[in-house]
């Protein structure tokens, strides 16, 4: 028997699962009708549908296959080997390293003159940046 109350309780979640049929016969029907379809509007014989030109002339396959194994970069994006990623940690590796060993054998002053040096370099970078963006204005 169930008391009266303000607060609502909550109730266990029913597990409701709704099968989905696979016809691998039917999909590959629909898949070369929609192929043959495609062919034909491009080719002129039938008329174009919502369809605009690009999306026919497109490959019909997965779009996922083999992109993660082809290695190319993103499609419209200038990539150099200054702005990647890896030279980037490998500079900033050795310049740890290098401040490590410099501070082992010369001690705290040569970490006072690589921080100088670094800085410098780093503001001879920015300035030369700055330069080349305000000349594309």
């Amino acid at each position: 028997m169930k008391f009266p109350s303000i607060f609502r309780t909550a109730k266990p979640m029913r597990f409701d699962i709704k099968p989905r049929y696979y016809d691998p016969v039917k999909e590959e029907i629909n898949h070369r009708t929609e192929k043959i379809k495609r062919e034909l509007q491009a080719d002129g014989v039938l008329p174009m549908g919502d369809e605009d030109a690009e999306s026919i002339h497109r490959d019909y396959g997965s779009s996922l296959r083999g992109a993660f194994t082809s290695g190319s970069p993103i499609k419209g994006r200038q990539s150099s080997p200054l702005n990647s990623a890896g030279l980037l940690r490998l500079i900033i590796f050795v310049i740890l390293i290098g401040a490590l060993i410099a501070y082992v054998y010369l001690g705290p002053d040569a970490i006072y003159a690589m921080l100088y040096i670094v800085g410098g370099i780093a503001l001879v970078v920015l300035f030369f940046r700055l330069r080349s963006n305000t000349k594309r204005r």
